[in-house]
């Protein structure tokens, strides 16, 4: 079982304790398969974690150069972040 190729749901019942030891120690995907489609994935939990925390922060690196480029379009200026704390009392 190669972690590019999939392996089906019921195939996978039977192997599922030994799956969730490979995963954990290749850190390698296991996908599984209904009917020959690609349905669903088992990943070590910490690469989950991993994963989620990295999409969150390209979720702001993107919202961030989408405001710099809102900025840049209306010709506003940024506040500065002193000002920022202290409108907000984190000063």
């Amino acid at each position: 079982m190669s972690s590019a190729s999939s392996i089906s749901v019921s195939e996978a019942r039977r192997q599922l304790s030994s799956i969730i030891d490979r995963v954990g120690v290749e850190h390698a995907p296991v996908y599984l398969a209904r009917r020959g489609r690609r349905v669903a994935a088992l990943i070590d939990a910490d690469d989950l974690d991993h994963l989620l925390a990295l999409a969150e922060d390209m979720a702001d690196i993107r919202a961030a150069e989408q405001a710099r480029e809102e900025m840049r379009a209306t010709g506003e200026t940024p506040i500065p972040w002193e000002q920022v704390k202290a409108d907000l009392g984190l000063t």
